[in-house]
């Protein structure tokens, strides 16, 4: 298991199958948690300039189309369209894109986490690619097969995180970092508490400065 820090240098994010034929099928987690979460993941990578490979079955096969909040995020980027099979790896583009991105860390998410997900991060692995599995934006049946389905490709040698985590390691810090404010922005927009507490720390700080100072004998 890697020690080393995702930086932009290293990480590619790789997005499998977060399509709306899953979505009703989808009980590990709360489907606007995994829609957000997925959605946060990529803008993350387009702040960073990390390669992004997103790839997902037909759109006229019964999985569907992408979700329309992903789709929105991803604009003209290149979807790679496969047929039905679970190791994505066994599309040729696929692995041709995971190739050409030439990165040794793969971010990776999708639906449903025990079976596209698992199968195509175990041939990641098996090919010496360091996998981390974006728990919080995957997603399978119950928690029980999403749960399980981390645990298998833990003890295969990936690295579970969620997608806060992993923009962290790539951000380092809020100080002195000038993707900082976007990073920022994508948090505020998934994770209102931590927008709200900025609110009020920032008008406890304008009322406390307002306040006179004490008085001088």
């Amino acid at each position: 298991m890697s020690t080393t820090p995702l930086t932009r240098e290293n990480s590619a994010v790789v997005l499998i199958d977060h399509e709306v034929g899953f979505s009703n099928l989808v009980g590990s987690h709360r489907l606007a948690e995994t829609i957000g979460n997925t959605v946060a993941l990529a803008r993350t990578a387009q702040v960073f300039g990390l390669p992004l490979v997103v790839t997902a079955a037909r759109e006229s096969d019964p999985a569907g189309p992408l979700y329309p909040e992903l789709k929105e995020v991803l604009g003209d980027h290149h979807v790679i369209h496969r047929a039905p099979v679970f190791d994505a790896f066994d599309n040729e583009e696929f692995a041709a894109a995971i190739e050409a991105a030439g990165r040794e860390k793969l971010v990776m998410a999708g639906i449903q986490t025990d079976v596209c997900l698992a199968f195509t991060a175990l041939t990641a692995l098996n090919r010496g690619y360091e996998v981390y599995v974006v728990v919080d934006a995957s997603g399978a049946t119950t928690k029980e097969t999403h749960d399980t389905a981390v645990m298998r490709l833990v003890q295969a040698g990936a690295v579970p995180v969620n997608w806060l985590a992993a923009a962290s390691e790539l951000l380092r810090g809020w100080v002195d970092q000038p993707l900082a404010p976007a990073i920022g922005e994508i948090v505020y927009d998934n994770l209102p508490p931590w927008h709200h507490q900025h609110v009020l720390t920032a008008s406890v700080a304008e009322l406390a400065a307002k306040q006179p100072g004490p008085a001088r004998t």
